[in-house]
């Protein structure tokens, strides 16, 4: 039995690396070979299909899409452009939290590509390492979707055959994630800050200016801003955006403003990823029209081909995870159930472990969560272990990794000679540790 488990196991295992390195859609198309092998090759009951996490992708993924065709997001960029260029000297501070932020809000890390660069410019302007600012926001742009009401990894948790149907709702997501998530920003921005020498006595920023890589004296320049004076139906597709940001989050924090049902004899309320989908496709509608915003331009984003990557790839893996953990789950639970129940540390590594080789945090859930929800444990602890799937900055190669090395003309911000001593590592160690320590200090008391 368990020399049969084992093959499984490296069958899964093997399918995840080869579906990330093929990546977009990969993980999804060789996540469903993995069951077909299961299915067809050793005859295991195919597991549940993440259809509430795909559908709230797509409902979420086409009102995120709908507000950048309108131009949205390019407002709301120049807003955060503003605001930073005016606090110059705390941009290790206020750069990572708006970040943090603006993805905390769209629910995808993508809106980080954009404040970047900018965070970037000032630092370097100002002086100030960039390494420092850019490497604690790009794992901020990470733990906002772990604590996001618009994120698929949120939307996962919160499923009905998941946390949802464990007496979890949104608010319970939403006041263990978002505190922890700020907290632990500030306290990597606290001690990047104080990490590696100072710009203007780095060596390789110093060869970069002696070999006219960089000039300081001509680079104080201002980024040009499309956004300084946005469209009107710019502003007001913002506004219909945040009004559908503002609904979900007050649905799911007052789950008795939800309509509810009798069907025979049994009075059900409606779910909240159901009431997500139905708010978030109908605030698509109105930002179209407010927004004036195309059609085809909102489907020929990068949001909306980055969201629907997501939804093909977690339809794969996730049902791969799901198909192989709970057809399984009875020797997971004889084997180890004892011992993560006592240390649910050891899962909170599981998780990070996992979501380096998937890339994804929504897939990370829904294929580890169903385990731990088998093996017993807690479903509050669980939302305290969230942020532990983040994981996946302990490679280099996240595209919001390399962006920020890209970014940064400084070299400041570097991949190290042995690969893993990259800038990043510091700062995912530290909101990691500190988040899911925080979740579980905020569930103890308030639970």
């Amino acid at each position: 039995m368990a020399a049969i488990i084992i093959i499984q196991l490296l069958i899964v295992l093997a399918l995840i690396f080869i579906g990330a390195r093929v990546g977009g859609i990969g993980l999804g198309i060789y996540g469903m070979v993995g069951v077909f092998i299961l299915v067809f090759g050793f005859g295991m009951r195919p597991g549940q299909v993440p259809v509430d996490v795909m559908l709230i992708i797509v409902s979420v993924i086409t009102a995120t899409a709908s507000l950048q065709a309108a131009g949205g997001l390019d407002y709301l960029v120049g807003l955060a452009a503003k605001f930073l260029r005016k606090n110059p000297t705390r941009i290790t501070y206020y750069g990572p939290l708006v970040t943090w932020l603006f993805c905390l809000v769209a629910g995808t890390a993508h809106t980080s590509y954009s404040l970047l660069p900018i965070i970037s410019e000032i630092a370097k302007n100002s002086k100030i390492r960039p390494e420092r600012p850019l490497t604690v926001a790009t794992i901020a742009a990470s733990l906002g979707i772990t604590g996001s009401p618009m994120s698929a990894a949120t939307a996962a948790v919160i499923s009905t055959d998941l946390l949802g149907g464990r007496g979890i709702e949104l608010r319970d997501v939403l006041l263990v994630c978002i505190p922890s998530s700020l907290i632990a920003i500030l306290v990597a921005a606290f001690v990047q800050n104080r990490i590696g020498k100072e710009l203007e006595d780095d060596p390789e920023y110093q060869r970069r200016v002696k070999e006219g890589i960089i000039n300081p004296e001509s680079e104080h320049r201002t980024m040009e801003q499309t956004t300084q004076r946005p469209a009107p139906q710019a502003k007001r597709a913002v506004l219909a955006f945040l009004l559908g940001v503002f609904l979900v989050v007050l649905f799911g924090s007052v789950p008795s403003l939800r309509p509810s049902f009798e069907v025979d004899g049994v009075t059900t309320t409606l779910s909240m990823p159901e009431t997500i989908e139905i708010l978030m496709m109908s605030i698509a509608a109105l930002i179209l029209v407010v927004g004036k915003a195309s059609v085809k331009k909102a489907v020929s984003g990068n949001i909306f081909g980055a969201g629907m990557n997501a939804m093909v790839s977690i339809f794969g893996i996730a049902w791969m995870g799901d198909t192989f953990f709970n057809g399984n789950i009875e020797f997971f639970k004889a084997h180890i159930a004892q011992i993560v129940t006592q240390y649910p540390f050891f899962f909170a590594v599981a998780l990070f472990v996992m979501s380096i080789m998937l890339f994804s945090q929504a897939a990370t859930v829904r294929t580890l969560f169903p385990l731990g929800l088998g093996l017993g444990i807690p479903p509050l602890a669980l939302v305290a272990m969230f942020p532990a799937v983040n994981g996946y900055f302990f490679i280099p190669n996240y595209p919001t990794e390399v962006a920020a090395i890209n970014f940064d003309t400084t070299g400041t911000t570097r991949i190290g000679k042995y690969v893993l001593n990259h800038s990043f590592q510091l700062s995912g160690w530290i909101t990691t540790i500190v988040s899911i320590g925080v979740g579980y200090l905020i569930i103890s008391f308030l639970y």
